[in-house]
């Protein structure tokens, strides 16, 4: 009899396909629509009018794996996120993927990423990384990008910014860029 009951181990290896564990999300919506908004003070349940809008974030299917260990969030279809800054301008992003890492506060924007400001410059990239605690955004793969005010279309490789693009460091860069000289 012992020896039936040792026969019958199962010593197959899986691999592949067959060895991934399936991981499901905790909830899942269709044409997600997120409000980010800050208050000055502590407000009442009714009252709106200490409150500032941060950033709106829309997708058709967002996926919540916050129920993991390492919590996220996904945007397998793409988002699009409308920022606003103190005088209430309105920028955009726009990618085809999105993961938004709830416990690091980083989010990976992937797939014909494009970041439009309020006054017309313009940044794309297949990949980009924005870490929302420091407020900094960075990419090691090529970009374009498109300043109106000066007329110059800078392209390169690998870059980190400002979210309001008014600190910007480019690792490699190619194309015509203008710079200003002070006169004194």
């Amino acid at each position: 009899m012992a020896m039936f009951f040792l026969a019958c181990k199962d010593n197959y290896k899986r691999i592949g396909e067959e060895a991934q564990e399936l991981i499901y999300p905790q909830g899942v919506a269709q044409n997600f629509r997120l409000t980010y908004t800050e208050t000055v003070e502590k407000v009442g349940s009714e009252d709106s009018s200490d409150t500032k809008l941060i950033a709106i974030l829309n997708s058709t299917i967002a996926e919540d794996f916050d129920n993991l260990r390492f919590k996220y969030w996904n945007f397998p279809e793409g988002l699009k996120v409308d920022f606003f800054d103190e005088e209430h301008n309105k920028s955009t992003i726009v990618a085809d993927y999105g993961i938004i890492y709830s416990a690091t506060n980083i989010i990976d924007l992937q797939g014909n990423v494009v970041i439009e400001t309020h006054d017309g410059k313009k940044l794309e990239t297949p990949q980009l990384y924005w870490d929302r605690t420091e407020d900094w955004i960075f990419t090691q793969a090529k970009f374009k990008f498109t300043n109106p005010e000066d007329g110059t279309i800078m392209d390169g490789e690998g870059m980190d910014f400002r979210r309001d693009l008014n600190f910007f460091k480019a690792h490699k860069t190619y194309g015509l860029m203008t710079i200003k000289e002070d006169e004194s």
